[in-house]
């Protein structure tokens, strides 16, 4: 286990705001890393906390405290914590990173570092394999395809609360999402074409986005141009996915439910997300766990720790930036 491993799994532990020193002593006291003949290993620790802040890790906020001291926590875990906690300012500030060029990777390989970032924002994820499609003799069909489609449901604190919205409306109880993926996009014309792209096979979800490991620092103004006009969203990818950062967020529309049934038609997989969606929709609360579980191992791998991450874009030769 790295450091940086045995923050996470610490915070994760002590699920609630602590501090960097309540982190060194939890990491020590169970022995997650050793830091041998280290001087100051909780100043390592303030550090590297103060890292996932600046370098925009989503998997870490924190607050500012009182005498200008830090309080951190998990993003996932910031249900449990408590609005009331968490009435201080978070900070999830970060500083664009530099990424190096690489042309080595396919585009899929792409496809795991959003399904991680995407889970770390609890969305399930799902590649729709565009070639295992039933098309009949309209190719054009393939414009209809998102590359990844997501699930996000509404996490109410209570049973009661969700069952009690799930009989007024079971729409408000999750928002679907699409997502069109591409390397990079280096020109007005690159960015034209995906962005419509996405716009066309997106047009059946509550959100949808355009994602890219790398855009064109020029781009910016028409990305907002475009955003603002048609409602896409766009995110900017990273060899650390929980460094990703939303560009402009996507505008919320209602589920087009005929382009949902001719996408269950043409494509197996697709059909198989939405069924699993509804089964764990309407699960009894008995079954729910074992409901979800399914729905998990359907949906696309994630990276587990940082290790996995670095071989994964090591071995795909996708660059890190660093």
């Amino acid at each position: 286990m790295t450091i940086k491993e045995a923050i996470l799994k610490s915070l994760d532990e002590i699920n609630g705001l602590t501090n960097y020193l309540e982190v060194h002593d939890h990491i020590v006291n169970k022995g997650y890393y050793d830091f041998g003949t280290a001087k100051t290993p909780a100043s390592t620790i303030s550090a590297l906390l103060g890292d996932f802040i600046r370098n925009g890790d989503s998997r870490v906020k924190r607050i500012k405290q009182d005498g200008g001291t830090y309080s951190y926590y998990l993003t996932k875990n910031e249900q449990e914590i408590g609005i009331e906690i968490l009435s201080g300012t978070t900070e999830t500030t970060t500083s664009k990173p530099i990424k190096v060029k690489a042309k080595t990777y396919n585009e899929r390989d792409l496809h795991k570092l959003l399904s991680s970032y995407l889970k770390n924002t609890k969305i399930y994820s799902k590649t729709i394999f565009h070639e295992q499609s039933k098309y009949g003799k309209d190719n054009n069909q393939i414009w209809t395809h998102p590359d990844m489609v997501g699930i996000k449901f509404l996490n109410l604190q209570t049973k009661v609360s969700q069952n009690f919205l799930k009989s007024i409306n079971r729409v408000d109880t999750f928002k679907l999402s699409s997502y069109e993926i591409k390397k990079e996009i280096n020109s007005d014309s690159e960015l034209k074409k995906a962005y419509f792209q996405a716009v066309s096979n997106s047009s059946w979800a509550n959100y949808g986005y355009l994602v890219a490991f790398e855009f064109s620092d020029s781009l910016s103004d028409e990305m907002e141009r475009l955003n603002q006009s048609f409602g896409i969203g766009i995110i900017e990818l990273n060899a650390n996915p929980y460094q990703s950062k939303i560009l402009f967020p996507a505008s919320y529309r209602d589920l087009d439910f005929k382009t949902i049934d001719k996408l269950c038609k043409i494509n197996k997989e697709f059909e198989q997300f939405i069924e699993q969606t509804d089964r764990l929709m309407t699960a009894q609360e008995r079954y729910y766990k074992s409901t979800e579980k399914e729905l998990n191992e359907f949906c696309d791998d994630y990276f587990e720790n940082d290790t996995e991450i670095e071989q994964y874009c090591k071995d795909k030769n996708i660059p890190n930036g660093e």
